[in-house]
């Protein structure tokens, strides 16, 4: 297998994920419900990436939990879509 070719899977899999993530959670990243938070999509999503690299560092599951590395890469992908969404640089 090339790079390319184990690129396109990894793509493929995060484009995936986060279609269907959107759809089960009814695009909660970019519209959020505000009942408990009234946080912007943008930092609501830098919380999500502190509770998922808290939970990687207190359980030590970096590298061994597939659904761990797939949602740290999700939401990353997720604040660069809001940055762009909003006009600033990704």
């Amino acid at each position: 297998m090339t790079f390319k070719e184990a690129l396109e899977i990894e793509l493929e899999a995060i484009r995936v994920m986060l279609e269907q993530k959107n759809i089960r959670y009814g695009n909660s990243a970019m519209n959020p419900l505000r009942i408990f938070s009234s946080a912007d999509p943008e930092e609501a999503i830098n919380v999500r990436i502190d509770d998922k690299l808290s939970r990687i560092k207190n359980t030590g599951e970096a590298g061994n939990d597939e659904d761990t590395l797939l949602d740290l890469i999700g939401y990353l992908v997720l604040k660069r879509i809001v940055r762009r969404l909003r006009g600033k640089d990704a």
